[in-house]
This record gives structure tokens, sequence and C-alpha cells, in this order.
């Protein structure tokens, strides 16, 4: 390696022509120094260039800096391993010898391209007809060595700055380092060739990871020029493409970054802290000055560090700040350490440079591709023929392309039509482990499908947790996510309402009518039925009232048939209280089929029983009253007994009102057959949880009234004769206390019709209605039995001795009886209390006997 100083072609030509003219002898070259100035040359038969970043980039002006050993030293002495392997190599190239002219980049593009002018030297053709040596005579000009492909560069900004200069000489470039997806254009880079894989692929990998590690949200970091650019360019493209990966930012690092700039760069990332995962394509020196910008800015441990191949497995980027670097990852092209390239002791801290691997194999590629064609063209000719003595560029492009050999490390070294290397990678992992020793952990790899290892991970200080980068926290099962407009990652969660569920991700829909949400609201299940269960206290306290009645009702016509023949029995009417008694049985029973579990019989028997017990009731004692009145009245007029009032014509008229019922349940029937339905709507609360669906019959509130509207028409009519006949003998036909009977009645439904219809919006709605109208019908029998049955029952059983048949009375008396008791009625007005009760008595005395003992019945006269 020989230093020396900048040296640029116009500037070659005129010191190489001044070197040839000075004072000398005719035969004698003299090659100027500046030409060897940063480069290596090696004699052989086809020469090869090389491009190596031997040193940095120089500061404040100055071209090139301090020494490069991995980058530079390494790389270039793998070239000149690889060209004395070859060289040795009786099966690759026999008889043929590569030589080569190396030249250092300085790590700065624009000194590259001038550096490159070297290569095509050949190919230019030089005009000395105007320079003169001092004797007059044309100068001669020293031959430059013909480069028939070169090797490099390194950085993608100096392969892309070199590649257009050597296109236009129609000279194969093959780059071991260059990665900038611009170099896969084949339209402008056709000469350029890489055996390491385009950033495409290197983007996609990186993509993946932070896929895998479920982070939607980063920013990225990119150095100035075309590695960097393209890079995260390919990055935020691919992650645009499949989605679900957001960019917080996107920040770019000045070539030449002023003091202070790095701290700017940190705080502007801190400005979106919640994207912690920052993507990195940046050179070495940027990526260190950045962790050192973290450090001092407390950021240690924040930041979620993803490196591109730049970053790679190197040392120097982390030194003395391993602590910030810690948990980054990492990625790099797969490779291998060749073995021989120095012989170094045991203990020796030399590491391999990552890249060797790639120099060699782009050495390689060359030589099987000049030996392919030297197969061809020169048919087992040894050494160079004349077809190969002047290699045409575009032809040997063809054969690079067309290589297909295992390289250094067992892979296959291929092209695809592009010039590009497959996509293989390690993944690596920054760790600091038990012992405070840092190192990177391969974790992974990636060829064409990432392959990582989550649980080998590690993060700040050992914890094996997986950080977050995400800009919203994942919505909660049954909840949809509300987008912030512009950016797809960040979302509030809004949460599925009554009977809604999450259908999507982004949406709520509400469930069919009968079911509801299930309790993570991601799907629908169907609402419970349920039924009035005979265990429930609205059940309970009906059915108990309901027995009570029955029995007292079996007690009652039990009694009644027993004593069928005697005095009270007879007196009641026999046949009106057997239809009256049935009615107020059938009354208490329904509240069996109300509670019964509905289907189509239990339907069916609802509708024909529901009004048909207070139709049998109501029926009969609105007979029995009409009777009453009509007698009364009639005895007004004349001492003839009205026309049907005989047992049998009761029981005609009686059972005429009830077909009347009978005839609307079967056109009811036939109208609308019974069935059952669930009624999802009554309790359909707010709460999703607490709604049921309420199997029933198919009875709506409004056929419910108009089924018990005929009864209770009845029941009205039977109380305004009650009222009318208020006036008769208390103890004639039972006047009083069928009075008392329909006037209490009439109370019970009254009260019925506000609490039934009252809580038509309750949840309880069901049960509520069910216990009233249940209650209400039991409570109406009651007063019926009651007042009507229970003082007789008395008597026969307990006072057997008033049970005696007493005088019978004509028509005539019995109507002035009731005359009488109208107009001492009249004087009640005119006398004090006691006096009207003493005039009352002594009168009734002379007429009939006392009302205790006295049971008058027109059954017992002829009609």
């Amino acid at each position: 390696m020989e230093p020396g100083r900048r040296s640029a072609w116009s500037r070659y030509l005129f010191l190489l022509a001044a070197a040839w003219c000075w004072p000398q002898a005719p035969a004698q070259r003299v090659e100027p120094q500046s030409e060897y100035a940063h480069s290596i040359r090696i004699d052989g038969d086809i020469i090869l260039g090389g491009l190596f970043p031997v040193h940095a980039r120089g500061e404040r002006g100055v071209a090139c800096g301090e020494l490069k050993k991995e980058k530079g030293i390494h790389r270039l002495e793998a070239m000149l391993f690889a060209i004395d392997l070859i060289n040795k190599d009786p099966e690759l190239l026999p008889n043929i010898t590569l030589g080569a002219r190396i030249l250092d980049t300085c790590s700065r593009d624009t000194y590259a391209l001038e550096q490159s002018l070297t290569f095509v030297q050949a190919l230019i053709e030089r005009d000395g007809s105007d320079v003169r040596c001092a004797n007059g005579d044309p100068p001669i000009f020293t031959k430059p060595d013909k480069i028939v492909g070169v090797i490099g560069a390194a950085a993608s900004s100096v392969s892309i700055m070199v590649a257009n200069i050597l296109r236009l000489f129609k000279i194969p470039q093959i780059s071991y380092a260059s990665t900038a997806p611009d170099l896969s254009d084949n339209s402008r880079y056709d000469f350029f060739s890489r055996v390491v894989p385009p950033d495409s692929y290197q983007a996609q990998t990186m993509v993946d990871i932070v896929t895998a590690m479920g982070w939607n949200y980063v920013s990225t970091l990119a150095s100035e020029g075309s590695y960097g650019e393209s890079g995260v360019e390919a990055f935020i493209q691919i992650s645009r493409e499949i989605g679900g990966v957001c960019i917080a930012q996107s920040l770019k690092i000045p070539r030449e970054p002023r003091l202070g700039e790095f701290d700017k760069i940190i705080l502007r990332l801190m400005e979106t802290s919640n994207a912690r995962a920052v993507i990195m394509f940046a050179n070495e020196d940027d990526i260190r000055r950045v962790l050192d910008a973290a450090k001092r800015n407390n950021q240690t441990g924040h930041f979620l560090w993803v490196g591109s191949d730049s970053w790679g497995s190197k040392i120097a980027p982390v030194i003395q700040q391993e602590r910030v670097a810690e948990g980054a990852i990492t990625i790099l092209p797969k490779r291998a350490s060749v073995e021989g390239l120095e012989k170094v002791g045991r203990d020796s801290a030399y590491e391999q440079e990552g890249k060797v691997q790639f120099v060699m194999d782009a050495v390689y590629a060359m030589a099987h591709a000049l030996h392919r064609m030297h197969k061809d063209l020169c048919f087992g000719y040894p050494g160079l023929c004349p077809r190969m003595s002047s290699i045409n560029g575009k032809e040997l492009l063809g054969y690079i392309r067309s290589v297909n050999f295992n390289g250094t490390a067992g892979t296959p070294v291929v092209f695809n039509e592009n010039g590009d290397a497959p996509g293989r990678y390690d993944i690596f992992q920054y760790q600091i482990n038990n012992r405070s020793i840092a190192e990177y952990k391969v974790i992974g790899h990636w060829s064409n499908k990432l392959h990582l290892n989550l649980d080998g991970m590690r993060w700040r200080m050992g914890d094996p947790t997986l950080p977050l980068s995400i800009c919203s926290a994942p919505c909660r099962m049954g909840e949809r996510k509300k987008i912030v407009k512009g950016v797809p990652c960040c979302w509030h969660c809004e949460r599925c309402e009554g009977y809604h569920f999450q259908a999507s991700e982004f949406s709520c829909e509400l469930c069919p009518y009968e079911q509801r949400p299930d309790t993570n609201r991601t799907g629908c299940q169907p609402i419970p039925i349920i039924k009035l269960e005979w265990h429930s206290p609205w059940a309970v306290v009906p059915v108990f009232v309901s027995m009570l009645g029955i029995l007292a009702t079996t007690f009652v016509i039990a009694t009644f048939v027993r004593y069928n023949d005697t005095p009270i029995v007879r007196a009641s009417g026999r046949e009106m209280s057997y239809v009256l008694l049935t009615g107020i049985f059938l009354c208490y029973a329904i509240t069996f089929l109300m509670i019964a579990a509905p289907d189509v019989a239990v339907c069916s028997l609802r509708r024909i029983f529901l009004g048909l017990g207070m139709c049998f009731s109501y029926a009969a004692l609105l007979t029995k009253t009409n009777r009453i009145h009509r007698i009364f009245e009639q005895g007004k007029k004349s001492v003839t007994a009205p026309r049907f009032i005989s047992p049998a014509s009761q029981l005609v008229i009686t059972f005429s009102l009830i077909s009347v019922q009978l005839l609307g349940v079967f056109v009811w029937f036939a109208v609308d057959p019974p069935h059952t339905v669930v009624d999802y709507g009554e309790q359909r609360t707010q709460d999703p949880s607490s709604a049921r669906g309420v199997l029933k019959c198919d009875i709506s509130d409004l056929s419910l009234i108009c089924s018990l509207g005929y009864s209770i028409l009845l029941m009205v009519t039977c109380t305004v004769y009650a009222i009318k006949t208020r006036g008769v003998p208390e103890t004639f036909n039972e006047a009083k206390p069928i009075g008392f009977t329909m006037y209490t009645t009439c109370i019970i439904w009254l009260a019925f019709i506000p609490i039934f219809f009252g809580t038509a919006q309750s949840a309880e709605r069901m049960y509520i209605q069910t216990a009233t109208l249940t209650i209400s019908l039991s409570l109406s029998a009651s007063v019926s039995l009651g007042m009507l049955y229970m003082p007789k029952v008395y008597i026969i059983i307990f006072h057997p001795e008033q049970n005696v048949p007493k005088r019978k009375r004509s028509f005539k008396a019995i109507v002035t009886a009731a005359t009488m008791s109208g107009k001492l009625t009249q004087k009640a007005g005119d006398r004090p209390n006691g006096e009207v009760k003493t005039e009352l008595c002594e009168s009734m005395e002379t007429n009939t006997s006392s009302t205790k003992t006295t049971y008058v019945s027109y059954s017992n006269h002829a009609v």
C-alpha cells in the first residue's frame, strides 16, 4: 500500500506526458508516483479492478481520513487471498493468471469516481498531437492496464457513482457490500451485479421482524445517501403494501451533520414516544453517534433499535454504549468465516470482518465467468487464446449472470435477471448476560421467510418480556376500533353497546331479534326462554289460594249434594246453585291452566275456560237477580206471577247466556287457531344479560279483554239488577247477599284493570299480570262462595235445627210484604232511627216470621 495524494484523470495525463518529455534516455519509461497513489497493482494475464474503503472519509476538506482496519484492510486482503487461491487452482482458469488493480475509495463517492477513471484508461484513445517533448519529439505514453471487470465498491453511493462510468465502457462490476435497491434497476445499472442481497430483501426482513414482534408504530432513521434513503424507502413501501405497520416519523441524518444534530434527532424521536422501535439504515459512524446521543439524553432502554446490515454484528458502533444498545436487533447477510486468511493466536481478539466471504465470492464469480468464457471461446487452448485477447464486456456480463457455484459459506452463488443475489440473512440481538458481558446472539434467520426464536430474546436487564411499540393498545373483545384520521395504527376503542356485537375489527352490528351478544360480545347467542314456573313466588300464592278455594267449593258442593232435599238447599234454588258453584270451581281451576307450561293443548283450554268460569257464575246470578226484579215489578201491577221463573226456565236462560261465550270462543278458534309464541320484547331489558324470551300462548291483551269482556258485561248487568232489587225483603231469594257479592266483585275487577295494564312495560309483566288475573278470579269466586253459600253450609252442619220447612205464603202475601217494606223505607227520612227500626220490626212481625228462620222460595209455587 503506497500512501499518496489525490489524483484526477486530467492531472494524471499532464504528469504522465511531462514525465516522458523530461531529458532522459529515449527507451527509458518513467511512471509518475501519482499514478499509483492509494492503489495496489498485481501483474496477470487478466486484470481485475478493485474498490475498497481502505481509509475513512476525511474531514474539513481532506479527501481521506484514518485507516479502516476491518472494512478496508480485511476486505482488501480477502480479494488478494482469493486471487492467490484461483491462480493456484489447476481446475479454475488453468494456465491463466489473474492480476489486480485495487484502488482506495476513502469512503467518499466523489473521490471514488476520480479513482475509478484509472479503470477506463486503456479504453480511452489518447491524443498527444498538441504535446511535444523539449527536443520536439512526440511523447511516449505508458500503456495502461486493461481492466476486464471490477470488484466493488462497498458503499452503495460509491457503487452507483462508479457504475455510471463503467457501464459507458461496458466493464462488468460485482459488488460485495452495496445493497441499495436502486442498483436493482437493470435499465440504469445493467453492468452491475452483487453477491449480497439488495436492501429490498433486507427491508422485507425488517418488516417481517417488526410484524412478528407485534409492533405497528415505528420510526425510521437513515443516513443521507443512496444506501440509507433507499433502504428506508423500501421499508416504507413494503410496510404499506402489507399493511399493519405505520411510520410515526422518518428522519434523515445529513452527510455533514452540524453540532447537536444527533441530540435533535433523539428529541424528535421522543415526540412520538409510543414509537419505541427505530428502523435504522445508517452507516457505522452515524449509528455510534445516535446511540451516544440517546445515552446523553437519558433514553437508555427506551428505544428498540432495529439495525440493517451496516450495523450487523459490528463492535465499533456499540463500544462504551452497551447499555443503550442493549436489545438491539440487527441483520446481516448469511456468512461464514474463511479459513486461512491470517493465522492468529488462540488468545487473539481478532474477528474476521463480515463481508470477507462476499469479497471472495465476488472474485470467484468473476473467475468462474471467465473460466466458462474461456472454455466456450478457446476450445481447450492453453492460456489466453486470440479471441480472449480483448475481452468483450457485454459478453462477459452474460457469463457472470449465468454462474452457479457454491461459495465460501457453502451456499449457492447465483444472480437473477437484475444481477441480485438471493436474500439470506442471519438475525442477531445485542444482549448483556448475567456476567455483564455484551455480545451478539443469533436469534433467527430469513430466507424468503422469517424464522425467529422469540423465546431466546432478551431485553433491558435480561427481561424476556416482549416490549411494545404501538400507537394504541389493542382493543378488548367486544370493542371496535375508531381509527384516528390519517393514522391507521392509532385508534380509540369503543365498546359495542346494547344488543350489538363486534362484527369486525372496526364495526359493531345488531344481533338478530331473538338473540343477544355473548359474554365477550364477539358473537350472538340465543336469548334464554322462560315461562312461569310452579316454584315461583308469583305462582305459589295464586296456586295456594286456588287450592283452598277448590277445597272449599268441593266441600260446599258435597254438602249440598248430601243435604240436597233439605229446606235450605231447596230454598236456595238447587239447579241454579249447582250452576253457580260450577262457575266458582272453574274460576279457581283456571289458575292451574294459566301457570302450566304453554303448548297447543294448554293454550286451547285457556281460551275455553278463561272466561267460562265467570260466565257460569254471573250468568246464574244475573238470571236470579233478573227473576227477583221481574217478580216484584210484576207484583206492583197484579197478583199474577211473571213468566219464566220456574227452575227449568232459569236453566234455559242461564245456558243461553253461557252459549254466547262459547260461541265467541269457537269463532276465535276458527279465525286464529291457538299456538304458542316466544315474546322477546316483554323482557328485552337494556342490559342484554338480563334479556329473556317469554314462552306464552298467543293471547294478546286485547284478546284477553275480549274473552273476559262478556263475563264482565254479565257482572255489570247483574250489579245493576242487584241495585234495583235492593229494596226487597232481605230474606227473599238472597237478594241482599247477591247485591253485596256484586258490589265487592266490581271493586275487585276495578282494581284489577289498572294493575293489569299498568304493568305492561314492566320486566316482570308476565308474572304480575298472571298473578293478578288468577288472584282476581279466585277472589271473585271466594266472594260469591263466602257470601252466598258459607252461611247456608254453616246452618246445615252446625245448626240443623234451623234447617226446617216454614209455612208457605201466597204470591199476594209476598208482594204485600214487599210493598210494606218499601213504605217503611220511605218513612225512614221522617223518623228517628230507633222508631224506624221498631216500626219495621212490628210491621214485619205481623206479616212474616223471624229473618233468621224464614226461607222463602218461589220454587215452591206454581207458575
